[in-house]
C-alpha cells in the first residue's frame, strides 16, 4: 500500500499572505511539470484484478451487468474504473495537501440537481467514492475523462488539449477566487444553472476549440 506523504498542516492564525507563500513553497518539492508526466510501473497492478477484487463487495447478480456496461467504450470503462486509476495515481507526485476527495470526479459526475430552494445548480453529483487524499487526484481524473471522452465523441488532438487545459486554467482561477474569500462566502458558494446558460450564450466560441 502506497504511503502519501502529507504536507505540514498550516497554522489557523496564519494570514492569507503566510498560506500563500507555503503553497508556493511545496512546487521546489512537486512542480507543475511533474504533474504532466506518467508511465506504468513494472510491478503495476492488473486492472482487472483490481476490478475483480472489488467485485467481491457488490452485488453478485449486478456485477455481470456493470462489467458489460463498461466494455462498451474506453469512457465507459473509465467511468466504472475508479479503482483503477486510484491506484495509478497513488505512485504520482503530490503537494501533501489532502481534501475530501470525490473520488471519481470524471466529467460525467457533475450535473445538475435541485437545491432545498427549488433552485437547479451544477456541481459534483456523485459522491459514493468519496475519501480523503491528495488534491491533485479528482482534477487529473477530470481531465481524464474529458480526453478520453473527448476521443470517443471525435474531437481532434488539438481540440482535446485545448479542452483539458482550459480545465485546469479554470480550476486554478476558480481556487485563487475562493481563497480570496471568507469561509461563509465559500460554504455558500454555488453555480446557478440558469447563471451559467446565460453566460454561455453570451461568451463567444474559442475558435482553437473548433479548429
Amino acid at each position: 500500500m502506497t504511503t502519501i506523504e502529507r504536507a505540514p498542516i498550516v497554522s489557523q492564525t496564519a494570514t492569507r499572505a503566510e498560506r500563500y507563500a507555503f503553497g508556493k513553497s511545496l512546487r521546489t518539492k512537486v512542480p507543475h511539470t511533474s504533474h504532466g508526466e506518467w508511465a506504468p510501473a513494472s510491478d503495476r497492478p492488473d486492472p482487472i484484478t483490481l476490478l475483480e477484487k472489488q467485485n467481491r463487495t457488490r452485488l453478485p447478480e449486478l456485477v455481470p451487468i456493470r462489467m458489460g456496461r463498461m466494455s462498451l467504450s474506453p469512457f465507459a470503462f473509465l467511468r466504472g474504473a475508479a479503482v483503477v486509476m486510484a491506484s495509478d495515481l497513488a505512485t504520482t507526485p503530490v503537494s501533501g495537501i489532502t481534501v475530501q476527495l470525490c473520488g471519481d470526479a470524471h466529467v460525467s459526475n457533475f450535473g445538475g440537481f435541485a437545491t432545498p430552494e427549488r433552485d437547479l445548480v451544477f456541481d459534483v453529483n456523485d459522491f459514493d467514492e468519496t475519501l480523503p487524499g491528495p488534491w491533485e487526484w479528482d482534477v487529473k481524473r477530470l481531465a481524464a475523462s474529458l480526453a478520453v471522452a473527448g476521443r470517443e465523441r471525435g474531437f481532434t488532438a488539438k481540440q482535446r488539449a485545448a479542452i483539458v487545459a482550459t480545465t485546469g486554467e479554470a480550476y486554478r482561477t476558480g481556487m485563487a477566487a475562493l481563497a480570496a474569500q471568507k469561509n461563509l462566502d465559500v460554504w455558500y458558494q454555488r453555480a446557478d444553472v440558469d447563471h451559467l446558460l446565460a453566460d454561455l450564450k453570451a461568451a463567444k466560441k474559442a475558435p482553437e476549440f473548433y479548429d
